[in-house]
């Protein structure tokens, strides 16, 4: 007869599957082995942000010391989710490639896999690609952890058609698998799939609403109904499935109704995105704050976007300075009625859109904006150009076809806010007004 699976690797394979079971059972680890030094510090790794740096910072130092009495292997888990958690991204990814040249398809440390992203240095992304792929081919085809990570590099990479079947290879041996059905979500996001996406994702999480990326999910799948024009739908899922706090997701919603003339969501208090710019950490990461631009665009707080924009022109880093100011002033261009304005800051930014953050689908958003704006100013021919690729491979780009219109009013309606046209824009006759 089989031995009963251990809370210990329970716990673990939750958590890998971000199941809404994750959590509990690693409190219960944590709470019932406390010289866990991994078990500590995965309860760290998933609810650290709750606490100070300080707090956090005793809790790591009690379990790499716990860890290190254990074994080298556990010291180093510890260590890299102590980088990890103080969001020293790029010191997490070395650490990730040196404990996985000596503890090879660790799936523990595959939990930290998104500091090569979050580092927000291309070179790093590659990097971290193709360690996963070095993994995966290690582990072999039936590890469904390493399938789903693998295939979510390559929804990232475009590369959809694999993607999707990595995905499906990780669901066939882990139906719960979260990252899988996560990045099954990213590469339908890019075929267009449209209700067949919806259905999956609604049957996926039936199973398991508590799931820890369950709002998450949701979103896709109201982009998905956006995507074909189930633009009721999108708003329930915005307003019943995120919470308040969750400003990007929202707001990421609620600007793409808007770009195709639609009524939003359940929108922000501007008082709070205020809130959040000014915390400690509010402008840390160029990815968290625009997401906090488009909270502002969505409530045409026109004002707040030029001053973010000369926040961020003024920053010594790059990305904010030569990236994210652009935007937020473009989306301020085009909450005040300037769409003209807007083409020229976001025309000239190009692949840098990718210094944003994010991934594919969320930065996304910004070529909407253009394309939005090229209509908004009559020429068609270059929103069309933009867009040709999305419309021509996607099975439903009914989103798409509305932003090559100018919204479900053609005829180039300016874009709506808060229920009232901006100001027309004074300088349409005359290419490159700021």
């Amino acid at each position: 007869m089989a031995s009963e699976v251990s809370l210990e690797d329970a716990a673990v394979r939750e958590l890998l599957a971000l199941s809404g079971r994750g959590l509990p059972l690693l409190r219960e680890w944590a709470s019932e082995d406390p010289r866990s030094g991994v078990a500590r510090a995965l309860l760290m790794l998933a609810t650290g942000d709750g606490l100070s740096d300080e707090a956090l910072k005793q809790e790591l130092v009690v379990a790499y010391q716990d860890a290190r009495a254990v074994g080298p292997r556990q010291a180093s888990l510890v260590h890299g989710v102590f980088l990890h958690t103080h969001r020293h991204y790029r010191l997490t990814a070395d650490h990730l490639v040196r404990h996985f040249a000596q503890w090879p398809t660790d799936e523990v440390a595959g939990l930290m896999l998104g500091a090569f992203h979050d580092c927000g240095d291309p070179a790093y992304r590659e990097h971290g690609d193709a360690l996963v792929e070095k993994q995966y081919a290690l582990a072999g085809p039936d590890n469904w952890a390493w399938a789903g990570w693998l295939a979510s590099a390559r929804a990232e990479q475009g590369r959809v058609d694999e993607a999707h079947e990595l995905a499906e290879r990780a669901l066939a041996r882990h139906p719960r698998s979260g990252v899988a059905a996560h990045a099954r979500a990213h590469a339908e996001h890019e075929l267009g799939a449209g209700p067949a996406a919806v259905a999956f994702l609604d049957r996926w999480l039936a199973t398991d609403p508590g799931a820890m990326n369950f709002g998450h999910l949701n979103w896709h799948a109201a982009l998905q109904s956006i995507a074909c024009g189930d633009f009721p739908d999108a708003r329930r899922r915005a307003d019943t499935a995120l919470a308040h706090s969750d400003v990007g997701m929202r707001a990421a919603t609620n600007w793409r109704l808007l770009l195709i003339g639609q009524s939003p969501a359940g929108r922000c208090d501007p008082g709070l995105v205020r809130e959040l710019l000014a915390a400690p950490g509010g402008m840390a990461e160029v990815f968290h704050t625009f997401n906090l631009a488009l909270a502002l665009a969505v409530e045409a707080a026109t004002d707040d976007l030029h001053v973010l924009a000369g926040r961020a022109a003024a920053d010594d880093r790059p990305d904010y300075r030569d990236v994210l100011a652009p935007v937020a002033e473009a989306l301020a261009h085009l909450t005040g009625g300037r769409p003209r304005a807007a083409v020229d800051l976001l025309a000239g930014l190009g692949e840098r859109v990718e210094r944003l953050g994010g991934v594919r689908v969320e930065r996304e958003i910004v070529q909407d904006t253009l394309a939005r704006a090229l209509a908004d100013i009559g020429e068609h021919a270059r929103a069309a150009d933009l867009l040709h690729h999305r419309v021509t491979t996607r099975r439903h780009h009914t989103y798409e076809d509305l932003l090559l219109t100018g919204g479900e009013n053609a005829g180039g309606a300016q874009l709506v806010q808060q229920g009232r046209a901006p100001r027309a824009d004074p300088h349409a006759s005359s290419a490159g007004s700021r």
